[in-house]
């Protein structure tokens, strides 16, 4: 699988989407799903990653996540999963080639009212897509497993959650995260695709996204702050600068050029 360059800065939120090779229905099978977040459980484990909220489709995934511990985690728990995942549907289905795309998109989400509303971003993707009518009616996802939380292999960490949301139990933050959903169905805020959280670097604030900016550095350079609806995004240039690709690569698009090198 080939490597996956990304931009880190410890302690922040990122919302990842991961797709399968050429957006293949790779996941289409619910024992691939589960085994997904079985992998996803074995990560967390592992290397102590948070993980926030998280949906798998049936060719691709949404991460909500953030390192509280090890800086390597969220890389760490990428290249697990998606490692392992596509290893054994390759040996079991006597398939080669990648199981992913070669890169996954990372974007920083900024603590309050915009993580709130990506979760409900990432609960509603199979209600977008027509598969069910409420996130309640599909399992393989966070906001399945909030409602009814496991005794055992929990994927979500739920002492961050009420951290990051000021809750003082679960079932406080269980009726507010309730609210979002069946707020978004009412006003029919889920059907349309929101690019700020799948295409940008940042989204919050502009006072975070233009900090992040900064803490960037050069890899933000030539990088924009516009203003959405009801938060700043700071994306890629149009024309990414410094991008040539030549012989094999030269058809591949020059997007989303994250810096994660030395973990991932």
């Amino acid at each position: 699988m080939a490597r996956a360059n990304r931009h880190y800065i410890p302690g922040y939120v990122w919302h990842i989407t991961h797709r399968c090779h050429k957006k293949e229905f790779l996941l289409k099978f619910a024992r691939d799903r589960r085994r997904l977040m079985q992998w996803l459980f074995e990560a967390r484990k592992r290397f102590s990653a948070s993980i926030l909220n998280y949906m798998v489709t049936s060719n691709h995934i949404h991460l909500i996540i953030r390192d509280v511990k090890d800086e390597g985690a969220i890389p760490q728990t990428i290249q697990l999963t998606a490692g392992r995942m596509g290893q054994e549907y390759n040996q079991r289905k006597k398939r080669k080639g990648a199981y992913w795309e070669d890169r996954y998109h990372a974007t920083a989400v900024e603590a309050g009212s915009h993580l709130g509303q990506c979760m409900v971003y990432v609960d509603m993707n199979m209600v977008r897509a027509g598969v069910v009518k409420h996130p309640g009616e599909w399992p393989f996802c966070g906001y399945a497993e909030i409602r009814n939380p496991r005794q055992r292999y929990s994927i979500i960490d739920y002492e961050s959650l009420l951290g990051l949301f000021g809750c003082r139990s679960l079932d406080e933050f269980k009726e507010l995260h309730r609210g979002w959903v069946e707020e978004a169905i009412e006003k029919r805020s889920c059907k349309g695709r929101e690019p700020r959280w799948t295409e940008s670097i940042a989204v919050g604030t502009e006072a975070f996204v233009t900090d992040t900016k900064e803490i960037l550095g050069i890899k933000g350079s030539g990088r924009e702050i516009v203003k959405g609806h009801g938060s700043y995004e700071l994306r890629e240039p149009l024309s990414p600068y410094n991008a040539v690709f030549g012989g094999k690569n030269e058809g591949l698009r020059a997007k989303n050029e994250h810096f994660w090198d030395e973990y991932a």
